[in-house]
């Protein structure tokens, strides 16, 4: 089969699927099995495919049709121009989250020293995002799943990132460290639990997604765990669904912190300095 047959047939096939980003998909699972940039294709539609190819093609065909996220068929994705690789351990790396480097940046400056702590860190992309962002940054992370601590480590050394990884619930991890946390990103799970997710969501590890009744349950043994920090970090940046905003600004302000600034799904809490 030429390339360009291929394409029109499994763009079509992931429209009637449902999967709103048919053609870019199609395109994208192409060039992944040809070695092919999207210029050489579209340049040579008529190029052949080899049998191996078409079988792979096929394999990951039938995946995405089933609304598997393309990150996982695929084995990595991008977060903050940089490539992760991921799997059915982790979250994928969403867009949405570059938005906790984009205040990082109004907070810092490149080589300032200050630490910073990823909760729930799933790939790593947020902790090592920060850590090659900002040189003179110690960052910590931690995760309760060793499974996702391992493609989190995996990805650091690919990408030449100093990060401590930590196994454990949300802070419990940081008992034996006795430095102070300056900044910390917790990425929770947030969803409540009867709320119906999209079916790519499904493919996504539970643990990581679901919050309790209304989401917040993790959140808040979050900032109890923060109550009894020896010293409190002075920032907090989370991530929920803006329907959540109040009762997480409530919660923040109930343990000494308050909201700065809300962009998108992210929040940021400063302690309050009075």
């Amino acid at each position: 089969m030429k390339a360009d047959e291929w394409l029109i047939l499994a763009t079509k096939n992931l429209a009637s699927a449902g999967i709103s980003t048919a053609r870019l998909d199609a395109m994208i699972l192409l060039e992944d099995a040809t070695k092919l940039d999207r210029a050489n294709l579209l340049a040579h539609p008529e190029h052949q495919l080899s049998t191996a190819q078409s079988k792979n093609l096929a394999k990951h065909l039938a995946r995405r049709i089933q609304h598997e996220p393309l990150a996982y068929i695929r084995g990595h994705c991008e977060f903050f121009g940089r490539d992760f690789v991921v799997n059915s351990e982790t979250l994928q790396p969403r867009p949405e989250s570059e938005t906790f480097i984009n205040i990082l940046k109004t907070l810092l400056v490149t080589n300032q020293s200050t630490t910073i702590l990823d909760i729930g860190t799933g790939s790593g992309a947020l902790a090592i995002t920060a850590s090659l962002e900002f040189s003179g940054c110690t960052v910590l992370a931690t995760d309760i799943s060793t499974k996702a601590l391992k493609v989190a480590r995996s990805n650091a050394k690919k990408l030449g990132a100093k990060v401590t990884f930590l196994n454990g619930n949300l802070l419990t991890p940081l008992s034996p460290i006795h430095f102070p946390i300056d900044i910390i990103m917790a990425n929770l799970p947030y969803v409540p639990d009867q709320h119906i997710v999209n079916r790519a969501a499904m493919y996504e590890p539970k643990l990581a997604i679901y919050g309790g009744t209304d989401g917040l349950d993790i959140y808040r043994l979050f900032f109890h765990q923060i109550d009894i920090l020896s010293k409190k970090p002075t920032v907090i940046l989370t991530e929920s669904m803006q329907s959540q905003h109040l009762a997480l600004t409530n919660l923040a302000k109930a343990h000494g912190y308050d909201m700065k600034k809300s962009e998108g799904l992210v929040l940021y809490f400063r302690i309050d300095q009075t």
